[in-house]
């Protein structure tokens, strides 16, 4: 399927303010793009990209004093196939861990293991089975334990505030299932990007952008979504990190409003080649 998406993003400020913005799709996605995916802005600002440790595009921009709208829209081709589902994939012995896995065990900005360990093992100790099994029992925890409302977000909101006031956003749903799933020793890190409604036969809400989460069960990274708590259709990759610290859309560095937020995530047929 091929697949149009974009956003125009528009904050105002009262002075000049640096901004960080990882709203480029993960360059894991590249090889699918089917047009040209640029980042462009109103005004028009000198913009710099750089990939962090996590492999995840960053664009340096500054905005003007004023205000500034940020744009982009591409064609992406995708096989639209569900989420895959591998009930037999195991939890790695700690031992077995790489070392660039380590990271994705300890407790983060807004994952805070320290503060859920005991909850986790109360609930999931006596869990029958391990791996894929107990990442989906913690899956359909977080997704019985948290109501999703929008008017529930805010930006400090950590794991251990959605687990307690049992509300949140896409964003906590995956906090607090990568929280619990470190707390019994399985890596977990966070994912944003696109996410349509093409595959749903109603539409739920804002579907456009989302946050998501995967666990690394025998050796690989398994996509998990505790908010949906179902295979989906259709993900484009943006950012990953340890949690929505390390993708966050956009930094500001700087007092600004965010004025503006329109994302499209559509079906889209590019022209047939020319003969």
């Amino acid at each position: 399927m091929l697949i149009r998406a974009g956003y125009d993003i528009s904050f105002t400020s009262e002075q000049r303010v640096p901004v960080l913005a990882l709203l480029s799709v993960h360059p894991s996605r590249n090889k699918d793009l089917r047009t040209a995916q640029r980042i462009f802005t109103q005004p028009d600002v000198p913009l710099y990209d750089y990939v962090d440790s996590f492999g995840n595009v960053c664009t340096r921009l500054t905005m003007p004093a004023g205000g500034i709208t940020i744009s982009c829209g591409f064609v992406i081709e995708d096989p639209f196939e569900p989420d895959p589902v591998v009930p037999g994939a195991r939890q790695l012995p700690l031992e077995e861990l790489p070392d660039e896995v380590m990271l994705f065990l300890l407790s983060s900005r807004y994952c805070e293991t320290d503060r859920l360990t005991e909850d986790a093992w109360a609930l999931f100790g006596n869990a029958a089975g391990q791996g894929w099994s107990l990442v989906q029992t913690i899956c359909d925890y977080v997704h019985q334990r948290i109501k999703f409302d929008y008017m529930a977000a805010r930006p400090p909101k950590t794991a251990w505030d959605a687990h307690q006031e049992q509300i949140g956003v896409c964003r906590d749903y995956a906090h607090l299932a990568i929280a619990l799933c470190r707390c019994m020793n399985i890596p977990a890190r966070y994912c944003t990007g696109y996410i349509g409604d093409m595959d749903l036969p109603v539409p739920v809400g804002k579907m456009d952008f989302s946050a998501w989460f995967e666990a690394y069960l025998d050796g690989q990274w398994r996509t998990f979504d505790a908010r949906h708590n179902r295979p989906r259709r259709g993900r484009i990759l943006m950012a990953r990190g340890r949690d929505a610290a390390d993708a966050a859309l956009t930094t500001t560095f700087g007092l600004v409003n965010l004025s503006r937020f329109d994302v499209y995530t559509d079906e889209d047929r590019l022209p047939p080649p020319p003969l």
